[in-house]
């Protein structure tokens, strides 16, 4: 690497290895998703919280173990010896802030934040090492109607940014009746269970054999009776290989009776899923994924679940909770992949140019009125001639201009130009803002 003439070396320009830079054609694209993830939240009745990106360690450990922490998570110890984290994850925080005030905070809560992620993992598509995350949370609600609630606002947020129900469909499943069958039915020590249900979260990301040699290895001669159920076709043949059993009774109500309510909202692309677990410890019952359908980019985009004693590792009684966590690399994946990203157009209405640099004091007068008058304005504090300011207006996709030189200043007539179809509109500085304000409602419109 070249050094500079003091001798220093030059640094690198490129980013952190899995994290981005969000030059402002990108960071319209967030602001855009973020926008659509607040105005949906928000309908619901949703609002907005937020907590501190760093927590200790041992918040996640005593969910998520050791493993999870040492390999997967920026961790590190502060000055004063305490053992820090950069969030992983948004859950661990709100269920701490909740068990804070638990006896304060007037219950149902319906809370949602758009945090900022991290985690020590390999980049690939759809995953990152930092990221953005909305996180939806209702607490205190212990009926099924709380994640029929959860799971209509995560549709009606993919159906606001465009996103048809047969392009995504939604796979459910339930931890009580998979603990069931697993502790209660197969008789499997915790950690046994624990590492089978991690195996079937990742069955389709490997071949079939080895999937099969795995689970053998961990059930012996309970094998073939957990194939038969994870190789059933839907859920009435899942059904009639089961056990009576309460836990089995009441897990598998919930699941049809939260599949029928969603069909009664216009749902209809639900359906269970034996196989899906979902890789967190803290879900107890219903979790979900919504899943794209396209051949390009089938894969997960979100999910969730409820978890209802979460609030346990901090001494709290227990709080019926359900959310889902969504992420903002998946979601504009599935937007570039159906052509749903909106074209970039910059926030700055007009861009005033001049003739010489005599005219700027009335010029910088002339922007602070338009400013007052909601007209976003930039001006050109250049020397350089009008027909190359102009072009700077342009490359900025700024819709309009004005220029202004000695004879506007005398005259008090402006002349606003169209940059889009160059047309040209010449009016009193008190009608200025009406044209460009005519300018924006149609571009808004398109």
């Amino acid at each position: 690497m070249s050094n500079t003439h003091k001798g220093t070396r030059r640094l690198e320009t490129q980013s952190y290895k899995g994290v981005r830079d969000f030059y402002p054609e990108d960071q319209a694209i967030q602001e855009y998703i973020f926008g659509i993830w607040r105005t949906v939240a928000e309908s619901f009745g949703y609002v907005a919280y937020s907590g501190s990106i760093l927590e200790p360690a041992e918040l996640y450990r005593a969910k998520t173990g050791d493993e999870i922490v040492n390999e997967q998570t920026y961790t590190f110890t502060d000055r004063g010896g305490r053992e820090v984290t950069l969030r992983p994850e948004m859950t661990p925080t709100v269920a701490r802030m909740v068990a804070a005030r638990k006896r304060e905070l007037p219950f149902p809560l319906r809370w949602f934040s758009i945090p900022n992620l991290f985690r020590y993992e390999n980049p690939q598509r759809g995953r990152l090492r930092e990221h953005w995350q909305l996180n939806v949370d209702l607490f205190g609600a212990k009926t099924i109607d709380a994640e029929v609630e959860v799971i209509a606002l995560a549709v009606e947020i993919l159906r606001k940014f465009g996103l048809t129900d047969e392009k995504f469909s939604i796979r459910i499943n339930s931890r009580t009746v998979m603990n069931a069958i697993l502790i209660d039915w197969l008789r499997l020590s915790e950690e046994n269970s624990r590492a089978v249900s991690k195996l079937i979260d990742r069955k389709e990301k490997m071949p079939r054999s080895e999937f099969d040699e795995k689970l053998s290895a961990l059930l012996g001669e309970h094998n073939q009776v957990l194939l038969t159920l994870l190789n059933s076709k839907n859920l009435e043949e899942f059904s009639s290989h089961l056990p009576t059993n309460d836990a089995l009774t009441s897990g598998m109500s919930e699941i049809k009776d939260l599949l029928a309510k969603l069909e009664g909202l216009g749902i209809t692309n639900a359906i269970f899923d034996q196989t899906l677990m979902r890789g967190f410890d803290y879900y107890t019952g219903i979790v979900f994924e919504i899943f794209d359908t396209n051949p390009n980019n089938r894969r997960s985009l979100f999910g969730g679940g409820r978890y209802d004693e979460l609030l346990n590792i901090f001494g709290s009684e227990p709080v019926p909770a359900v959310g889902f966590g969504m992420g903002d690399v998946t979601m504009r994946d599935v937007l570039e992949t159906y052509n749903l990203l909106p074209a970039y157009t910059p926030p700055t209405d007009l861009y005033i140019c001049h003739t010489s640099q005599n005219v700027l004091p009335f010029i910088h007068d002339l922007a602070a009125t338009l400013r007052g008058q909601n007209i976003r304005v930039a001006i050109d504090l250049s020397e350089r001639k009008v027909g190359d300011q102009i072009k700077t207006a342009d490359k900025h996709k700024i819709p309009c201009v004005v220029c202004v030189g000695e004879e506007e200043v005398s005259g008090k007539k402006f002349t606003v130009k169209c940059l889009a179809d160059r047309s040209e509109t010449t009016v009193s500085e008190s009608e200025i803002h009406t044209v460009i304000k005519k300018v924006r409602h149609e571009k808004d419109r398109l």
